[in-house]
């Protein structure tokens, strides 16, 4: 695995600790920060188990729901926006890492579709 890859994922899944924890003290929110905090961090959770993946399609599979769990962020992120538990500061800076971690998942992807298959 890509080491700039696994590092914006840990530095995302922070920004989202934070905010979630933020969003629980001062603001009292807990539904939609939680699913941030479950979504955000998992991103990270699953390119590590990609790592001991059993075989190609579950190494990808894994690569997969890693960007699901990206766009989840991203829609409880945009709610979060919309109703105004966080500013547009917040908003524009944990969507922007969150659109770049997104992007680096799918040029992994398109990079393990333009490889040959191993044998």
């Amino acid at each position: 695995m890509d080491h700039n890859i696994k590092k914006k994922s840990r530095e995302f899944a922070v920004k989202v600790i934070r905010l979630h924890k933020q969003l629980s003290a001062v603001k009292k929110e807990s539904v939609m920060s939680e699913e941030l905090l479950r979504s955000g961090a998992g991103v990270g959770a699953d390119l590590i188990k990609t790592e001991y993946a059993m075989g190609n399609n579950d190494q990808t599979a894994r690569i997969y729901k890693a960007l699901q769990s990206c766009v989840e962020a991203k829609y409880w992120l945009d709610l979060l926006y919309e109703t105004q538990y966080i500013t547009e500061f917040e908003f524009k800076d944990t969507t922007k890492s969150c659109d770049e971690l997104g992007n680096l998942i799918i040029g992994l992807i398109k990079n393990r579709k333009a490889a040959p298959a191993k044998q």
